[in-house]
């Protein structure tokens, strides 16, 4: 590690465990970065400045602290969950400005493995859409600021990618952890039913939200991952050949995938048939109802996180999104479209343990006040670009983004990663070798100094 934000998180960790250098002195040149940068970027919603400093003296001074995995690692935390002594606005102007009590179960997991929380990131309001802006900023890519960084955890995308912080903790309810890492050149995980806890807003939109990692690397996933799902939960599994399928159509019916996000899920497929695993082209059976299926329990979760909030100071479009979901909410907490989703694709995953797609089918919008526009024009943006995500909410199982390659612009690339249940740590796997073969810049070239 040449200098204190130059390096991973468990390159930071090693050196902190080893007296290398302090977490206080870890932690102010992070800040220091996101001074010089977050008014390009717009990564913050909130930083910690002054209490940053003081937990990481804390962090310096645990009597465990040669045993921590995350000793002195600055994280960023999205703003749908309690950081104690910090108000939670969910992006949003009708949330209340009142401190949490106390943190949330994943926050104070990180904490206890030695992680210090020096802010929290920008989200569209109530994480509905998969582009970052609203009344408390806009999260812009690092590797192309004229774009959005994605959502809904796009400003702790945008912090990872621009190296103001190792990792971001967000989470994913329709592929609000992968679109944005897809967008950024980052790795996440959105682990499967169970794995990490949840507690996400009134409900986790149905069970299908999930907290995950935002990381430059497949080690640091792999290693938040692992401090979010209690320790033992994320293992490594033996080495083996993989049955891998991969597919390029949108799970939703009319939805066109660019060719070179076509292009990374061929050539990633390549690599892993040249590291031994068998591969071939195969489409899951996506039903045709699927978009809809989609779009009730998308807006029924909105219509759920928005109920006691002033409408008069929502945005149009979430207004007009927990509108239509009100309409759908019976038949999401009654219905069976989810479990007949499963049967359906179970036979695929029983015949294949993995399946590779593009992670995007496009780039994302362009950066700007998204939420001053209509419902439908946010909707159709958000499905043009960001239809393969949605099916592994539905079901409950994990699935990754991984960086791979880039665009005719420059910015990053991604594929797909998805598995049975349980199978995290083959995924982490399979995107550890991708991550050998085609190695990926970790940060955004976004400061000069840098």
């Amino acid at each position: 590690m040449t200098d204190e934000f130059g390096g991973t998180a468990v390159e930071i960790a090693a050196a902190v465990r080893g007296k290398k250098v302090t977490p206080r002195e870890v932690v102010a040149a992070h800040l220091a970065r996101i001074q010089r940068l977050d008014g390009r970027i717009g990564a913050f919603r909130a930083v910690r400045a002054a209490q940053a400093l003081a937990e990481a003296d804390e962090v310096a001074a645990r009597a465990d602290l040669a045993e921590l995995p995350l000793a002195g690692v600055p994280v960023a935390v999205k703003d749908n969950l309690a950081v104690r002594g910090e108000s939670m606005r969910v992006g949003s102007a009708a949330t209340p400005d009142t401190p949490a009590g106390q943190d949330h179960v994943t926050v104070a997991r990180l904490r206890a493995a030695g992680a210090v929380v020096v802010g929290l990131t920008n989200v569209p309001e109530l994480c509905v859409f998969g582009t970052t802006d609203g009344v408390h900023g806009t999260a812009r890519n690092p590797w192309d600021l004229t774009r959005s960084a994605g959502g809904s955890s796009g400003g702790g995308a945008a912090a990872v990618a621009a190296g103001m912080v190792p990792l971001a903790l967000g989470n994913d309810g329709m592929g609000s952890l992968r679109i944005p890492a897809a967008n950024c050149g980052l790795v996440t995980v959105k682990p499967g039913l169970g794995v990490v806890p949840a507690g996400i807003g009134e409900g986790d939109w149905f069970g299908m939200s999930e907290n995950g990692p935002l990381a430059t690397t497949v080690e640091d996933a792999r290693l938040m991952l692992s401090v979010l799902a209690g320790g033992d939960a994320v293992g490594r599994p033996a080495p083996g050949t993989r049955t891998v399928a991969v597919s390029l159509r949108s799970p939703i019916v009319g939805v066109t995938v660019a060719r070179p996000y076509q292009d990374a899920a061929r050539e990633a497929a390549g690599l892993l048939m040249r590291a031994g695993h068998q591969v071939r082209r195969a489409d899951p059976p996506y039903p045709v109802s699927l978009s809809l299926t989609s779009l009730a329990h998308w807006t029924a979760g909105t219509s759920v996180d928005a109920r006691g909030l002033d409408p008069r100071l929502l945005t149009r479009r979430t207004r007009v999104h927990a509108a239509v979901g009100r309409r759908f909410e019976r038949r999401v907490r009654t219905g069976t479209s989810r479990e007949e989703l499963r049967r359906r694709l179970e036979p695929f995953f029983a015949e294949h343990d993995v399946l590779l797609t593009p992670a995007l089918a496009h780039r994302s919008p362009k950066a700007g006040p998204w939420h001053e526009r209509g419902w439908l024009r946010n909707v159709a943006a958000n499905t043009h670009y960001s239809p393969m995500t949605p099916p592994w909410n539905l079901t409950g199982w994990p699935a990754m983004a991984v960086p791979f390659g880039t665009l005719p612009s420059g910015a990053p690339c991604a594929v797909q990663l998805v598995g049975r249940p349980g199978s995290e740590g083959e995924l982490l796997e399979l995107a550890g070798q991708l991550e050998a073969a085609r190695p990926w810049r970790r940060t955004a070239p976004v400061d000069p100094e840098s």
